[in-house]
C-alpha cells in the first residue's frame, strides 16, 4: 500500500512511511483497494491543500492517524494535505483523506483527487475512463502556438469572439479555444455573459467571500457573424471537428436561444461538415427547442444530482427546475440529438445507492445516450455541508460504472463529447 505523501508549508513535498496512504468517501475515511490506484497519469499535477492535515493509516494498527506535524524536523513545523489534479480520461475514485487545522479558508475550485507514494511511484485514486490522447496536454500550448494565433487574427482581424478565444487559450490555457487556432477537434464558441442558474461551483463567477474564479466571464454577446465566420472555419477543418457552445467562461448559452439558432442557420449553409453541440444546464427549455430546431447535433447537460434536493441546493437555479431538464433532454431526444450528461462526480455522494438508482431512471426516462463523468471541482468540506443530512451507502465509483452498464447496456461511458454522425 502506497505511504502518505505530505507538503511542508514550502511546497516541498514528502513522503512518510510510518503512515499508509488513506482516500476519504464523502466525510468517511477509508483505506484505498489496490486495484482502484494507479500510477500518476502524464498531465496529472500535486497540489497542496492549506490548512488541511494529512491523515493516514497507521501500518500497525490500521487506525486513521493525523500528522499534524512535519516528523523529520524539531518543533512544530506545520504539515498539509496533498492532492492530484488529474487530466481528461481518467475519473478518481477517492478524495484525499484530511482533517481540518481551524485556519482553513475555501480551497480552489479544483478536483482533488487522493495520492501517496508507493516505491518512489506516485499512485492515485482513479480509473481510466476515456481516450487520454486527444486531452493530453503535448498536444497544447506548442512553439508555434503564437504563430498560429497571429494567422488566425489577421485572417478575421475584426472579430471579438475569436480575441476572447485567444485570451481564453493564453491566460487560462484552455484546450477547447486553443483548438479553435489548431483548427481540430473539440472548440469552443462562448457567447452568453448571463446565466439563469448560480452554481456553487461556478468556475467564471463567484462571490468575493468565496474561493476565487479561475477565469473572467465574457463580458460581450458576439454577433451572429463572428459566430459563423468561426464556426464554419472550424467545421470545415474537417478531422472530428466540433463547435461548442457553452465554455466556462461563460454563463449559460441557452439563454441566446435565438442568437445560436440563427448562428447555426447560417453555418450550415456555408458547410455540412462536423458537428454541433451545446453544454448547458438544459433549463430553458424554450430556447433548447429553438436551438434544436436549428439544426442541433448533440446536447451534453450538466448534473450533480437527479435530486431535486440537491440539484437545487448545488445549481441554484433561477426560474426552472429538473422537470424543465427532463423536457429539455427528452425534446432532443425526440429531434434525434445526441444528448450526454456532464454527471459531475464526487466519491462518496454520487455513487450512493439512492443516488444511481435515480440517475438510472432520469437516463431510461430522458434518452440519454452518454455518461461523461466530471470531476467536480470544489472544497470538499463546502460541497458536503450543501448536502441532505442522511447516511450514505457508497458503492464505489468502479462499482457505480459497472452497475450503470448492467442495467442500461447502450449507455456509453466516457469524459468528453466526440463527433457525431449527422
Amino acid at each position: 500500500m502506497p505511504d502518505l505523501l505530505f507538503a511542508r508549508a514550502n511546497g516541498e513535498l514528502l513522503d512518510f512511511p510510518g503512515l499508509k496512504m488513506a482516500g476519504r468517501m464523502g466525510d468517511s475515511f477509508v483505506k484505498p483497494a489496490r486495484k482502484e490506484l494507479i500510477p500518476l497519469p502524464e498531465g496529472a499535477s500535486l497540489t497542496a491543500l492549506p490548512g488541511r492535515v494529512p491523515v493516514g493509516v497507521d501500518k500497525k494498527t490500521g487506525a486513521f492517524i493525523k500528522l499534524t506535524h512535519n516528523p523529520y524536523r524539531r518543533g512544530k513545523e506545520k504539515v498539509w494535505a496533498v492532492g492530484a489534479l488529474l487530466p481528461q480520461g481518467f475519473t478518481r475514485t477517492l478524495i484525499p483523506a484530511f482533517g481540518t487545522s481551524g485556519e482553513q479558508k475555501n480551497l480552489p475550485l479544483l478536483g482533488y483527487t487522493g495520492v501517496g507514494i508507493y516505491q518512489g511511484r506516485l499512485m492515485v485514486a482513479a480509473i481510466q475512463t476515456d481516450e487520454h490522447e486527444p486531452w493530453h496536454p503535448k498536444h497544447y500550448n506548442t512553439r508555434d502556438f503564437a504563430a498560429r494565433i497571429r494567422r488566425r487574427q489577421q485572417k478575421f482581424p475584426h472579430n471579438r469572439l475569436l480575441q476572447q478565444l485567444a485570451t481564453c487559450s493564453l491566460e487560462y490555457g484552455c484546450f477547447t479555444a486553443q483548438n479553435i487556432f489548431y483548427g481540430r477537434w473539440e472548440g469552443g464558441l462562448p457567447v452568453s455573459p448571463q446565466c439563469n442558474a448560480a452554481c456553487i461551483g461556478c468556475i467564471s463567477s463567484q462571490p468575493s467571500e468565496c474561493c476565487p474564479s479561475p477565469q473572467r466571464r465574457l463580458d460581450f454577446v458576439p454577433s451572429v457573424s463572428e459566430i459563423e465566420e468561426i464556426g464554419a472555419d472550424h467545421l470545415k477543418k474537417g478531422k472530428n471537428a466540433i463547435i461548442s457552445f457553452g465554455q466556462g467562461c461563460e454563463g449559460e448559452p441557452s439563454l441566446q436561444g435565438g442568437l445560436i439558432a440563427e448562428s447555426i442557420k447560417r453555418i450550415r449553409t456555408r458547410t455540412d461538415c462536423g458537428t454541433i453541440n451545446i453544454n448547458t444546464n438544459a433549463g430553458d427549455h424554450g430556447n433548447i427547442k429553438k436551438i434544436i430546431s436549428a439544426g442541433l447535433d448533440s446536447m451534453r447537460v450538466s448534473l450533480i444530482s437527479p435530486t431535486p434536493e440537491v440539484y437545487d441546493a448545488y445549481h441554484r437555479p433561477g426560474d426552472y427546475g429538473l422537470e424543465q431538464v427532463r423536457s429539455s433532454l427528452i425534446a432532443a431526444a425526440d429531434a434525434g440529438v445526441y444528448t450526454s450528461l456532464n454527471l459531475l462526480t464526487f466519491p462518496g455522494f454520487t455513487d450512493d445507492a439512492e443516488e444511481v438508482a435515480s440517475l438510472i431512471s432520469l437516463i431510461k426516462a430522458t434518452g440519454v445516450k452518454k455518461v461523461q463523468f466530471r470531476n467536480l471541482n470544489i472544497d470538499p468540506d463546502q460541497f458536503m455541508a450543501l448536502l441532505p443530512a442522511k447516511k450514505y451507502q457508497p458503492m464505489g465509483i468502479p462499482r457505480m460504472i459497472e452497475h450503470l452498464r448492467k442495467e442500461i447496456p447502450h449507455l456509453a461511458i466516457g469524459n468528453f463529447s466526440r463527433s457525431v454522425a449527422r
